[in-house]
């Protein structure tokens, strides 16, 4: 392919990984870490290169993809990988990090002359193993050839949110869009709570709102999970939700917005997670209705 890059993909969890396998498969050159080697190194029968350092991933990168646990993280990372970056790179920034971090990490990018791109994107495992996922990108404009290949391997549609990735246009729109996936998730394991309790069959629920207003198709997914012990591996971990949730409240109480909604669904998460259920997708919080996981 004419269009044939580098990228250096740093963090290869449930969604690195997968955006990782779809740039090999592309026909990009991937150079792929993760702090456990271990998580990485199925990626190797893909054609990536596993990578021993962060340095040693991003050597001759054209374009650096970090896709990390959260802001001070990617930093750390990026820190490590800094004696080896290639001045002029693009760094493709798709962590959820929040607003606050954005300003660190654009200023590391200016401090190694890279050009910062704050492209979060919105999926989960699925759409992300299918190259399905949106891109919530920001950057400028004249160096979007140099990006775009990647995000239409990993991605089914990029939405561009403005020129200026250290503006956080596209992590600002992305908690705005997991503040409403949380809220469906949590209110989905509410429902199956409640219904356990009252005695009331869910399916009676599902058919009462079938084809109405009320219906949801992720409501339906998220409750199937829970329902049929599907939970493992996860879509989306509750570790990773209750984190992405405290970004959300901080970033209304930052610009005086109380989201009580949000604030809650941390706690659930939260709650969740220390009942041992952390690495399970986020749908588990529904467990965190009880003290006590419930008997099947």
């Amino acid at each position: 392919m004419t269009d044939q890059l580098t990228v250096s993909v740093l963090g290869t969890g449930i969604m690195g990984a997968a955006m990782a396998r779809n740039l090999a498969h592309a026909g990009h050159s991937v150079r792929a870490w993760n702090r456990t080697r271990a998580k990485a190194e199925p990626l190797a029968a893909d054609g990536a290169h596993i990578a021993g350092t962060p340095a040693e991933a991003v050597q001759g990168a054209n374009v650096v993809l970090t896709m990390l646990y959260d802001g001070p993280a990617t930093l750390d990372v990026m820190r490590e990988a800094a004696p080896a970056l290639r001045p002029g790179a693009a760094w493709v920034q798709s962590t959820t990090v929040g607003i606050e971090a954005i300003a660190d990490l654009a200023a590391f990018a200016d401090e190694h002359g890279l050009v910062f791109y704050d492209a979060p994107v919105l999926g989960t495992r699925q759409p992300a193993e299918a190259g399905q996922l949106t891109v919530l990108a920001a950057g400028p404009a004249d160096g979007r050839a140099a990006v775009e290949p990647v995000f239409d391997a990993v991605g089914a549609r990029t939405l561009w949110t403005g020129d200026d990735g250290a503006a956080g246009s596209g992590s600002r729109l992305k908690l705005v869009a997991n503040s409403w996936v949380l809220a469906a998730t949590a209110a989905t394991g509410e429902v199956l709570a409640l219904s356990q309790a009252l005695d009331v069959d869910p399916q009676h629920f599902f058919d009462l709102i079938a084809g109405g207003p009320l219906d949801m198709g992720y409501l339906r997914a998220k409750a199937g999970l829970v329902l049929n012990s599907q939970l493992s591996p996860a879509q989306f971990a509750v570790a990773t939700a209750a984190k992405d949730a405290r970004l959300i409240v901080e970033a209304g109480r930052r610009n005086g917005v109380r989201l009580d909604v949000a604030a809650a669904t941390a706690e659930r998460m939260e709650r969740a997670a220390a009942q041992g259920h952390g690495d399970e997708d986020m749908a588990a919080a529904y467990f965190a209705s009880f003290d006590e996981k419930p008997v099947d």
